[in-house]
């Protein structure tokens, strides 16, 4: 009888310390996981539950930096459920003083790839086999997008993600890929250095040969072939990542998805009470212009999400402004702030040595 007791009560005791831990994660998070509290905590040594719960994490601490910028505006914060399994949590702020339009996404979503999708990685030199016709993968990741009103706070962009897909005979092909970039109106080289520090000693702590592959893979990335220019001024870009080992690369990756609110927030904080002119602001139009043409013609996660069957389309098309504009044969005048940004987007620099 005594066994027993003690039984019960450590039994008690364990259970208010898993409600205690509940309690804690549903205030970290913007909302509450897809795969449910309970189910991550089960399955919290295996690699995906990590991973969402890295994803939770980046966004709400992206989500609560934003906000605190920008007290009069608040997210809104949806939940989804994608019928082919999964679903995600979409918080987006419009129209506050700081930000036009500013949006952290968390998706992580399974089900059959389709074949379009499938096309689409074999391009890119992967090799799946299909057991009849069917390739059962899972997909998750955090994504965003934030656009200020100001033209001197440049836009940025964030997404780090995770891929499993299951073979005809059973095995499990995994990888990783995300990035970090800035896209600035106006060049303003100390927060194009500080920027790039930033995601710099995020990868110096794993390899120091990581911050000027993923550099240049960047400045490759985010090309608009038909301009002849960069979308901005980069960052970090990788895609297929799965090497040296599963943990080592969840480790790199959580690093970089740490650096995304110290390489960005001061540079918000800089200039987002700066005075501008309507022309300053005309030119934001334009530059975000070319953004658009970018996530429409070329970005590859917004492809993927169009692909992909049951998608949520206002989620996948969060990444565009509020507004933008095209004008006819726009060119600014030699020597202007305005050349100066597009000289380096048509060559880009090195920023950290």
């Amino acid at each position: 009888g005594l066994a027993l007791g003690l039984w019960r009560r450590q039994a008690a005791l364990a259970a208010a310390r898993e409600d205690e831990e509940e309690k804690e994660l549903r205030q970290r998070f913007m909302a509450p996981p897809v795969s449910g509290l309970r189910e991550l905590r089960r399955r919290r040594r295996e690699l995906r539950s990590r991973m969402e719960l890295l994803i939770m994490e980046t966004q709400a601490e992206m989500c609560r930096a934003l906000a605190a910028l920008d007290p009069g505006a608040s997210f809104a914060v949806d939940t989804w459920e994608r019928k082919e399994g999964g679903g995600g949590i979409s918080c987006v702020l419009q129209d506050g003083e700081v930000f036009e339009k500013a949006g952290v996404n968390v998706s992580v979503v399974s089900g059959l790839l389709s074949e379009e999708a499938a096309r689409q990685m074999r391009s890119r030199g992967k090799s799946l086999k299909a057991k009849d016709g069917k390739l059962p993968f899972c997909a998750m990741g955090v994504s965003s997008v934030i656009h200020p009103k100001n033209p001197h706070v440049p836009t940025m962009h964030f997404n780090y993600r995770y891929f499993e897909i299951e073979e005809a005979d059973g095995t499990i092909k995994w990888w990783f890929g995300g990035g970090t970039d800035l896209t600035p109106t106006y060049l303003n080289e100390e927060d194009a250095v500080h920027f790039h520090k930033t995601l710099k000693e995020a990868c110096d702590k794993h390899d120091p040969k990581l911050y000027p592959k993923y550099k240049k893979w960047c400045d490759d990335y985010f090309y608009i072939k038909h301009r002849g220019e960069r979308r901005g001024i980069g960052g970090i870009f990788f895609d297929d990542l799965d090497s040296p080992s599963k943990e080592e690369v969840f480790q790199f990756v959580k690093s970089c998805a740490k650096a995304v609110v110290p390489c960005y927030i001061p540079i918000v904080k800089k200039h987002c009470h700066d005075s501008f002119t309507p022309e300053e602001k005309l030119w934001q139009q334009l530059r975000r212009g070319r953004y658009v043409e970018f996530n429409l013609l070329y970005d590859r996660g917004t492809k993927f999400g169009l692909l992909t069957p049951g998608s949520r389309i206002e989620s996948i098309l969060m990444s565009l402004p509020l507004t933008a504009r095209w004008e006819y044969m726009h060119n600014p005048p030699e020597s202007s702030k305005e050349a100066e940004i597009l000289e380096v987007l048509r060559n880009p620099k090195d920023w950290v040595h």
